[in-house]
């Protein structure tokens, strides 16, 4: 005799679930044989106008085409600063928003190169080429001014290295905000990419009869429907499709949502994995009715679970790679508690937003120098023995003399800040592992690539604010770097 405190399972919404999500590949191929048309992946729509972009001055050089590029791969959004901007596509592509201002022109900078941005990154430098000529790819300056007799070309030192850097430094100082925010989806105004990413997962995949949607209203999204209890059933959920390009929430401190619930308490799920049933970072948060209200979750207090079940031995939350988003209502709570605040029946949670915000300041300028740069006339100094920018400082206009003044000048900004002084810059690969030291004493060398990267982890590492420091490479590859920790043995600047 048939169970009469069981409803109709629904096999079509079982299945459409499946295939949305793309749990399994064949039913996705089917769909695409018979509809003739693919469901790729999406990538949250992050608010673009709202979220602020990491200006990257000197973007064509050989340091910052790599900044950009690592930038990009990390979804960052991505500004780039140059003075010529058809000569730039050819050297970053088609997919970089470039703006022409000339760094030794303040009024240049102007609100539409620097207006919404969350950070600078300066590589800029003077012009230094082999005074019997270089090639086309400036191959003889890619090797090192230890194998040419170098002269600078265009404007001066004093110009670049320091002027220009006071002004972009100046100018950053009006337009960069105290507070750290990245817009992850912007309920307000509506489109298309958010209709595709957000999709029902209710508990019709464990036999249960839920339903729910997300709706797009004027300028607020609303997770709805009704949850019932029915074949052991009891959640309603809605989840994005796994994300193209992960979010990188690095040097955030936790997430925000704002919403207008009924009183009722769902769960923030963040997941860092692209498996259909896998690991997930879950947060319960409470609503009142008809009222909007803030909800800032800590990173630290998202709970790892599987299927309500808290995984005790998992890792604290990889803030860098942020897979999907999932809202849910339900019956239980964790380990087989119960919702203090369910109640099976129709529900509506709205939301204006999703967002990370930071409470613990990180770099917003960060300022690729030289080592070397406070070698000149140091009492003591041995020239035969130093590399020869220190020996050709002179020849090249003082051309570290002035990049110290240019350091000086971020310094004193009160703009908070992480200064690299590089020693020799190559063309290797990189991968080294890293050495930092303090004092302007090492000697070296270190990839670009390198270097780029150190740039992108010191603006992302609170331990590396008002910081001055040298790098070179070592001589051992590795495969990871514990970067908080090579910060945090180095000394702020006083």
């Amino acid at each position: 005799m048939a169970d009469q405190n069981r409803s109709q399972w629904d096999l079509g919404r079982f299945i459409n679930t499946l295939t949305y999500f793309e749990v399994f590949p064949c039913l996705n191929w089917v769909q695409q044989l018979f509809q003739g048309r693919s469901q790729p992946h999406q990538n949250p729509p992050h608010g673009e106008n709202s979220m602020g972009a990491i200006l990257v001055a000197g973007a064509t050089g050989g340091v910052g085409k790599r900044v950009v590029k690592q930038l990009l791969a990390q979804g960052y959004k991505v500004r780039a600063l140059v003075r010529d901007i058809d000569r730039a596509r050819t050297i970053l592509g088609d997919d970089v928003d470039l703006v022409s201002a000339d760094i030794t022109k303040p009024e240049t900078l102007t609100p539409l190169v620097m207006a919404n941005i969350q950070a600078v990154i300066c590589c800029t430098a003077v012009r230094v080429q082999p005074v019997e000529g270089d090639t086309a790819d400036r191959a003889k300056y890619y090797q090192g001014v230890k194998f040419y007799q170098p002269e600078i070309v265009g404007d001066t030192p004093e110009n670049v290295e320091y002027q220009g850097v006071k002004n972009l430094v100046e100018a950053a100082k009006k337009y960069l905000s105290s507070s750290k925010e990245k817009l992850i989806f912007d309920f307000t105004s509506p489109s298309v990419e958010l209709k595709n990413i957000w999709g029902a997962l209710d508990d019709v995949v464990m036999g249960g009869v839920s339903a729910s949607n997300m709706q797009l209203l004027e300028n607020t999204a609303v997770f709805t429907g009704n949850v019932s209890i029915a074949n052991s059933g009891g959640f309603a959920s809605v989840r994005t499709k796994n994300f193209e390009q992960t979010i990188n929430l690095s040097g955030y401190t936790g997430v925000e949502l704002r919403v207008k619930g009924d009183g009722k308490r769902y769960k923030l799920f963040l997941r860092t994995d692209t498996k259909w049933d896998g690991l997930g970072y879950s947060y319960s948060f409470d609503t009142v009715a008809n009222t909007w209200i803030n909800i800032r979750i800590p990173f630290s207090d998202f709970v790892p679970v599987f299927r309500a079940k808290i995984v005790k031995d998992a890792p604290a939350i990889p803030q860098d790679r942020i897979t999907s988003l999932q809202l849910m209502l339900s019956k239980f709570e964790y380990d087989g508690a119960l919702n203090p605040h369910f109640l099976p029946g129709n529900f509506a949670l709205e939301l204006a937003s999703i967002k990370a915000y930071s409470d613990i300041p990180t770099p917003q300028f960060i300022l690729v120098s030289s080592a070397g740069v406070t070698r000149p006339g140091r009492p003591g100094i041995n020239l035969d023995e130093e590399p020869p920018a220190v020996k050709l400082n002179d020849q090249l206009g003082g051309i570290l003399t002035w990049k110290l003044k240019g350091e000086d000048s971020l310094r004193n900004s009160g703009i908070p800040y992480t200064i690299i002084r590089p020693c020799a810059l190559t063309e290797d690969a990189g991968g080294k592992e890293i050495i930092l030291e303090q004092g302007d004493n090492i000697r070296g060398k270190i990839s670009r690539e390198d270097v780029a990267q150190l740039c992108i982890k010191s603006l992302e590492t609170p331990q590396a604010c008002n910081l001055t420091f040298e790098a070179k490479e070592g001589t051992n590859t590795t495969g990871s770097i514990n970067w908080q920790q090579l910060f945090t043995d180095l000394k702020p600047d006083n």
